[in-house]
Order: C-alpha cells, then sequence, then structure tokens
C-alpha cells in the first residue's frame, strides 16, 4: 500500500511539474536529492555497523543477558503474562537495550522474535495478547538516551554541536514512554474487567 501511496505521489509531483513547466527542476533536485541520499546512507552504514558490531559483542560478552537480568523487575511489571525465562523476555530485553542506545535499525530483529515468542503464548491467536500491545506501544513510544541517528544526521549536515539535542531527545522521550506505559497499563486493565 505504502508503495502505491509514494507512486502516486511522484506521479503528481511529475505531472503538476510538467503542467506548470519546472521539469528542469524537478529532475535537477531529483538528481541532487539522490546524491546526497547516497551520501547519507554511506555515513549512517559506518555508524549502523559499528553499533550493530557493539551490539553482538554484547550479546557474545553475556552483557545482554546480564541487563536481561537487571531489567527483569521492570519486564515483569510492564509484562505480567510472560513466565521467567521464556525466550521472549530475552528478545524484549535485546530490543528494549539496543532502543535505549538509540539504536533502531539494531532493535528490530529481536523485536520481531519477540514477536514471534508472544505469538506462541498467545491463547487468541487472530487477537494481540496484553503482553504485544504493551511491547508495540513501548516501541512507538522511542523510548532512547542517547538518538544515534538524528546525532549522524545533524553531523552529516555540518552541525556546530550535534550531540545538543541530547537533552530535549531524552525529556521527550522519557514524556512519551511514561504516557505510552501508563496508556497500556489502562488499557490492560479495562480489557481484563
Amino acid at each position: 500500500m505504502l508503495n502505491y501511496l509514494w507512486g502516486f505521489m511522484i506521479l503528481i509531483g511529475i505531472i503538476v511539474a510538467a503542467f506548470t513547466g519546472t521539469m528542469g527542476a524537478v529532475t535537477q533536485t531529483a538528481i541532487s536529492s539522490s546524491k546526497e541520499a547516497v551520501q547519507i546512507c554511506i555515513t549512517l552504514l559506518g555508524v549502523l555497523a559499528f553499533w550493530m558490531g557493539i551490539m553482538k559483542i554484547a550479546e557474545k560478552s553475556g552483557l545482554i543477558s546480564g541487563l536481561t537480568n537487571r531489567i527483569r523487575p521492570i519486564l515483569r511489571f510492564l509484562f505480567p503474562d510472560i513466565p521467567d525465562g521464556h525466550e521472549a523476555q530475552k528478545y524484549i530485553a535485546t530490543n528494549l537495550i539496543a532502543n535505549v542506545l538509540g539504536l533502531g535499525w539494531a532493535a528490530t530483529p529481536p523485536g520481531l522474535l519477540a514477536m514471534k515468542a508472544l505469538q506462541k503464548l498467545n491463547l487468541k491467536k487472530d487477537e494481540a495478547s496484553n503482553a504485544m500491545c504493551m511491547f508495540l506501544i513501548v516501541n512507538i513510544s522511542s523510548v532512547q538516551l542517547i538518538s544515534v541517528n538524528i546525532i549522524a544526521y545533524r553531523s552529516q549536515y555540518g552541525s556546530a554541536n550535534p550531540s545538543e539535542v541530547i537533552g530535549p531527545s531524552l525529556l521527550a522521550t522519557c514524556v512519551s514512554t511514561v504516557t505510552a506505559i501508563v496508556f497500556g497499563k489502562i488499557m490492560e486493565r479495562r480489557r481484563r474487567s
């Protein structure tokens, strides 16, 4: 569906450019934007490779399982329906740790594995469980301490202080995450009654 939407918007843009006589500007902008997109991808590729490597080292060294044990009380509060030691806890913890570090791309694979593991626990296979809903809500709230993506983009575009967004980002993510958890717990209570 999204592909059709993008295709439609591009087609409308080309049609409008043809009727208004700005096809040359559209072509020039498309070429310069493509060049810029490749430059951003190359910059982010380095950042991505570095942080994905750090996450793999953390997993192999036992740091992820150690952090999982430390955040287990939080996991129990957020996901009371998941039994202790279930594989979903490990995947959720890995996802949350990667998100907290601002590594959304590194958080995706364990997030997908967490949803699969949560589906195995789900009694109603055609309906999302409370744990699945809470996991999705926490992920959407964008819990992160360091916004690596934004810092990389700001650095790419020549910001004098790319990391100055850390404070405002931290405040925004705290507010959104607390709001998401409160909403999730209210909805969980409503579903059970």
